[in-house]
């Protein structure tokens, strides 16, 4: 069949939708029947059967079996294959898969094969492909196109609509994945551009105060008709820069709802739809996403998904699993998550030491995971990832890291069902923003220093995982924030008015809340606050600045957190703050100028309080004030007892059983101090004794389940 292709009308149409729909993309979804999630956890790979040099299907299934593979993920990879032309549907594979699958008890998530387009459409469209900052693309790598472009959208609908009704009565279909790691690719061609400016005028239909809100008469940059309105991809004004990011964070969530539609409406009922979202990339998986409203998109979902990759070896730390846990949970308030993809063996460096890939995949469940998969199950025997290896290498036998990976599936085979639907309950959150991220990163901290939103971010993560304080995220759509008692705001630098009063109002009701340097500077249009700073947030936190610099040989005096000379350094950033009458110093710069201000402040507000932070620490230091935040408002639990490489994550089984992850991220055995009530540990059904300790070898770990229920604590 050949799709009908859309007139100018409709094309002009799309654009012009394309502007209200990123403006409120959570309004689209409509009421759907209830799917069945997984009620144990899922243990599997992707798996790519048309990328494999010799039809090893059978071989393949049959060790799937003995690794106790439960799930595997296709199709989400080879639109070229599946359609080799246009309206020319091929799903022979497709079926030999299921089938087999099927015959052996594994259950399928089919991905919607859109994040690459197949020749044919590029050569018949080269519009798909997306104009960006660089000039307009070229065909050869994925995620190339515009997502918006009306000829990718009529032959992506026609792909979907042919895949999911050919698959959806296979009875091993469990649900579908969206794309894959779906972003916007920076697309800003001229529909792009035209459909943002219909926005604005919407938004700002006074011209003359859109200007003045903007600050475009800067530089000549003032708009005297919205004809005139130029190339935003080359624009020195943080304020439309950020516009335009937020924008195109609209476009991937108005996509991903119109995917999301689309399967639904031709999907089994009870079969789920979810999305790998991927995270911040420094060769690893790092921080919050640049490119995505997880939050807002994730309401598209039935579930969230997640990719995580990381560091293994001597570099294994369990921080970036989770963080991308964490994250991913606090996407749908709570909801589990799904681990789309992990590494198994990963790039050569990532090859990982015994014991480690076990240690990994229980860490994800510590964090909410309801399903673990591998990307991938055989590595490519050609093509651009041939060094990042899956399960298999590419001789498709059995090694150490399969053999590994049969003592995961053989523990969830046995535990999956025990262990499904974790939940937690967490009184710490960290407040995130992608529009605090796209202003920060506008100006790099100034002229001289390179440091982006999530360089101040994931310290103060990573300083509450070290200490194992668990926490949740939040954004700025997050409107009750009763559930928590200490909110940490890195870095608010962008935020609404509704944002800071909501978060003054939590403190005042008797919240604790740390704000980092850098917060409420500026509105939600990156204008910055015509007010003593920290604008909105003075009579919270007691202070007021109107200088900054950066540091240089600067300490604070005295001390006065005992981490010595070394780590009691100012790193970069530095305001210069004044306490009102009603504030206390917890710390003043050393330096002989600026020795007189105060770095570190804490303010009694309403029945609550607030710590305001003046610079970024050393991590040293920062580990001691979350840890002091923690003790002051009331958040100490006995996992505190330890401290990383001793990680203790907790949460309450579906039974309301509360159970504890007890992981050694180390080369080195150790004994583990565990202040909880007594239970057992899962893996091998050992009592273990309340106020005990566990011995744990290298890379080892216990899941601990308490013998009283939650109500009992």
């Amino acid at each position: 069949m050949t799709a009908t292709r859309p007139t100018l009308r409709t094309a002009l149409r799309l654009v012009f939708s394309l502007s209200a729909l990123a403006a409120a993309p959570t309004l689209l979804s409509q009421a759907r029947p209830t799917p069945r999630l997984p009620d144990t956890i899922l243990f599997g790979a992707a798996y790519y059967t048309e990328y494999t040099p010799t039809d090893r299907l059978d071989e393949d299934v049959a060790m799937m079996k003995a690794a106790h593979i439960s799930v595997i993920r296709i199709a989400e990879s080879t639109w070229g294959t599946e359609e080799p032309q246009e309206g020319k549907f091929d799903f022979s594979y497709v079926d030999r898969v299921l089938n087999a699958m099927d015959k052996a008890g594994i259950k399928v998530i089919v991905g919607t094969p859109t994040y690459a387009v197949p020749t044919w459409l590029a050569r018949e469209h080269p519009d798909v492909l997306a104009i960006t900052p660089q000039g307009p693309g070229k065909y050869g790598a994925r995620q190339n196109m515009d997502i918006t472009n009306v000829h990718f959208r009529s032959a992506a609908k026609a792909m979907i609509i042919a895949l999911v009704d050919h698959v959806k009565d296979h009875p091993s279909v469990i649900g579908y994945q969206l794309d894959n790691e779906t972003k916007s690719y920076h697309t800003s061609g001229p529909n792009v551009q035209a459909a943002f400016v219909t926005q604005l005028k919407q938004k700002w239909p006074d011209l003359n105060a859109f200007n003045k809100e903007f600050g475009l008469d800067y530089w000549s940059n003032r708009v005297n008709d919205w004809s005139d309105f130029p190339d935003v991809t080359g624009t020195i004004n943080a304020s439309l820069a950020s516009a335009f990011a937020e924008f195109q964070r609209g476009l991937v969530t108005e996509y991903l709802q119109w995917q999301s539609d689309l399967v639904h409406a031709h999907a089994r009922p009870g079969q789920f739809v979810t999305q790998n979202f991927d995270l911040d990339w420094r060769g690893y998986s790092y921080g919050v996403q640049t490119q995505v409203n997880h939050f807002d998109a994730a309401k598209t979902l039935d579930v969230a998904g997640i990719d995580i990759y990381h560091p293994t070896q001597d570099h294994l730390t369990g921080t970036e699993i989770a963080f991308g846990g964490d994250l991913t949970r606090s996407l749908r308030h709570g909801q589990n998550y799904l681990l789309i993809e992990t590494e198994a063996q990963g790039f050569p460096e990532w090859l990982p030491y015994p014991g480690q890939l076990r240690l990994q995949a229980f860490s994800h469940l510590a964090s909410g995971a309801n399903m673990v998969e591998y990307w991938h199950w055989s590595t490519t025997n050609n093509a651009f990832e041939t060094y990042w290896r899956g399960l298999l290498s590419q001789d498709g036998k059995p090694n150490a890291t399969y053999d590994e990976a049969k003592t995961i599936g053989d523990d969830l085979a046995r535990l999956g069902p025990r262990l499904v639907n974790m939940q937690k309950h967490n009184k710490i959150a960290i407040y995130v923003s992608n529009r605090a991220l796209t202003a920060f990163d506008s100006f790099k901290f100034g002229w001289t220093s390179k440091e982006t939103y999530n360089d101040v971010l994931r310290p103060f993560y990573d300083a509450l995982y070290r200490i194992n304080a668990e926490v949740d995220f939040i954004d700025p759509s997050t409107t009750d924030l009763s559930a928590y008692k200490l909110i940490v705001v890195p870095a608010l630098y962008a935020a609404t008015d509704a944002e800071l009063t909501r978060l003054n109002q939590f403190a005042k009701s008797g919240g604790h809340v740390f704000y980092t340097f850098k917060s409420g500077f500026s509105d939600e249009n990156v204008k910055v606050r015509h007010t003593d700073q920290p604008g909105m947030l003075t009579e919270s936190t007691g202070v007021t600045y109107n200088q900054f610099t950066l540091p240089d040989n600067v300490s604070l005096a005295g001390d006065p957190y005992h981490v010595g000379a070394k780590e009691n350094q100012a790193r970069w950033w530095m305001e210069l703050l004044t306490p009102t009458t009603t504030a206390t110093v917890l710390a003043r710069y050393q330096h002989p100028t600026w020795g007189r201000y105060a770095a570190i402040t804490r303010n009694q507000y309403g029945s609550g309080e607030v710590t305001y932070l003046g610079f970024m620490p050393s991590d040293a230091l920062l580990e001691k004030l979350m840890a002091e935040a923690v003790t002051r408002a009331g958040l100490t639990t006995p996992a505190q007892q330890a401290h990383y490489p001793m990680i203790i994550r907790s949460g309450t089984l579906h039974d309301g059983h509360p159970v504890h992850y007890v992981l050694n991220y180390s080369a080195n055995p150790s004994s583990v101090p565990y202040g909880f009530a007594a239970g057992r540990n899962l893996l091998n059904d050992a009592p273990v004794q309340a106020n005990s300790s566990l011995a744990l070898p290298p890379w080892g770990f216990a899941v601990v389940e308490e013998d009283g229920s939650a109500g009992a604590k």
